[in-house]
């Protein structure tokens, strides 16, 4: 009588990997370079304009070719993951980083450099939607999915502060060169134990085709929309190159909702959006960055132009956000599965609009403690449970060969967001600035901060409104057995 051996794949799918926090560990530490890479190159770019001959107001490409391109390829990076695999397009996008870092740093020319920084960018796309299908591979549904999101959550947030307090010291002390070639060990061990650590994701089956149409139009509309609201501040809403912009974005995202409608193998199904909670979550996510990047800059403007602070004063001084935010992504990731992500989404919209509304009291004689400090507290607290709230939301019911779109998706939204809460920000705070007195920068900066905290109020709404949707908010868990088909798909998370 023969007897029958267990299969040996489902017995690895049924017992975690041991190996699955070192995984974790290697997706985090490419997602903080990333994230600190997006922020350190603004404490170094006086230091650059001057060695490599900047036309005036040229050096901002510096920044503005990474942004553009990382923020416009997410969706087209996310869905290179679905297609080819999600580990070998994350291990191919940290190569591609790491070589582009080294020629930055090398870069003898401002074209160079700005060539450079769009080939850095188009990596980063590729990698972080990536790195989230790998995630949401590697971890169960669940408590350990949702406390690895509180890692990811924090992790970016501290990696925006830590930019802040290295960015200066290497640049004065190495040269602007390294803020680039201290990505080069990152990417060596990512690259050396990733192969090792990290699951394949699963492909889509059948043929695999792309939609370069469909990837052409979207990643130019998002490109057009992302440069015009960032240059909106300096050439104004009203002028010529911010009102064709927008319309030239309009219009191509009409253009690719026509193509996507017709074409047979779609970057983006459209499918996707008829969900009213995957809608409602992205909403929130673009609220959500509005809010934090718009507080984030007006903050840093008050406390070096008001308060006279020094950039590495600065970034320790607003540590206390970073890491409140650390805190609040892992309480509520824990807190998810029992509450859901809803009532989360509202406590952390309130904290948001809370900590923004205790900012607008900053004062020209103020000081740290009685001006900053309590304002960042609460707002550091919001940022963390937000962002876990409105990850799972935007992601929820996605079939797991399509879990790269999906991040893509919401990677996407989240610079979009961030594009427009600061130059909404900076907008606001020139308008009511009418002098270059303390008194008067102080006016301005707490006009800015009200108008990220009208952004907060619109994100309460916005999670008002999750609330009033029929599912439960919680993610469907493997012993439930009465969700339906879609509520028991896996749940994404992001950021």
């Amino acid at each position: 009588m023969s007897q029958t051996r267990p299969d040996r794949r489902t017995t690895q799918e049924a017992a975690p990997d041991r190996r699955r926090w070192l995984a974790l560990t290697l997706l985090v530490a490419s997602f903080f370079m990333v994230i600190v890479d997006s922020q350190i190159v603004m404490l170094a770019l006086p230091s650059i304009e001057q060695e490599l001959g900047f036309a005036p107001g040229g050096v901002q490409w510096v920044m503005s070719a990474y942004l553009l391109s990382f923020g416009g390829l997410l969706m087209f990076g996310g869905r290179t993951a679905d297609l080819l695999g999600g580990r070998r397009m994350f291990l191919f996008g940290t190569a591609l980083f790491g070589v582009a870092s080294v020629l930055c740093g090398l870069a003898w020319t401002d074209t160079v450099l700005v060539a450079a920084r769009v080939v850095q960018g188009v990596a980063a796309a590729v990698m972080t939607p990536t790195a989230m299908a790998v995630l949401m591979h590697t971890f169960a549904e669940g408590p350990e999915r949702n406390k690895a999101l509180g890692i990811w959550t924090g992790v970016g947030a501290f990696g925006a502060t830590a930019a802040l307090l290295i960015g200066g010291p290497i640049t004065d002390g190495l040269g602007w060169e390294w803020i680039f070639y201290i990505n080069v060990p990152v990417v060596a061990v990512v690259l050396l134990f990733g192969p090792r650590l990290l699951k394949q994701t699963p492909v889509r089956e059948g043929r695999r085709r792309f939609d370069p149409a469909g990837a052409v139009t979207v990643t130019a509309a998002i490109a057009m929309l992302v440069y015009a609201v960032s240059e909106a501040p300096l050439v104004g809403w009203g002028s010529g190159q911010t009102i064709g912009l927008l319309v030239a974005a309009v219009v191509l995202f009409v253009v690719f909702t026509v193509i996507e409608h017709r074409s047979q193998a779609p970057l983006v199904p459209l499918r996707i959006f008829r969900s009213p909670t995957v809608v409602g979550g992205n909403v929130l996510m673009l609220i959500v960055a509005m809010a934090v990047y718009g507080g984030a800059l007006i903050t840093s403007l008050y406390a070096q132009q008001v308060l006279g602070y020094s950039a590495v004063r600065f970034g320790l001084s607003t540590a206390v956000y970073a890491v409140m935010s650390i805190i609040g992504a892992n309480v509520s990731a824990r807190l998810v599965a029992r509450v859901g992500y809803k009532p989360i989404a509202i406590v952390g919209m309130s904290l948001l609009f809370g900590g923004l509304l205790l900012l607008t009291r900053i004062d020209p004689d103020g000081g740290y403690w009685s001006d900053l400090f309590f304002g960042l507290v609460v707002f550091g607290s919001g940022i963390g449970s937000t962002n876990v709230a409105a990850s799972i939301a935007s992601l929820t019911g996605a079939k797991a060969e399509e879990s790269g779109l999906v991040s893509g998706i919401n990677n996407a939204v989240f610079q979009i967001g961030a594009a427009l809460g600061i130059a909404i920000a900076s907008s606001v705070a020139f308008a009511y600035t009418t002098g270059t007195s303390p008194e008067a920068l102080n006016d301005g900066f707490q006009a800015g901060f009200a108008a990220t905290a009208v952004f907060a109020l619109a994100g309460l709404a916005t999670a008002l409104l999750l609330l009033l949707n029929r599912d439960s908010g919680r993610p469907a868990g493997p012993a439930d057995p009465a969700g339906d088909e879609e509520a028991a798909k896996p749940v994404l998370v992001g950021h």
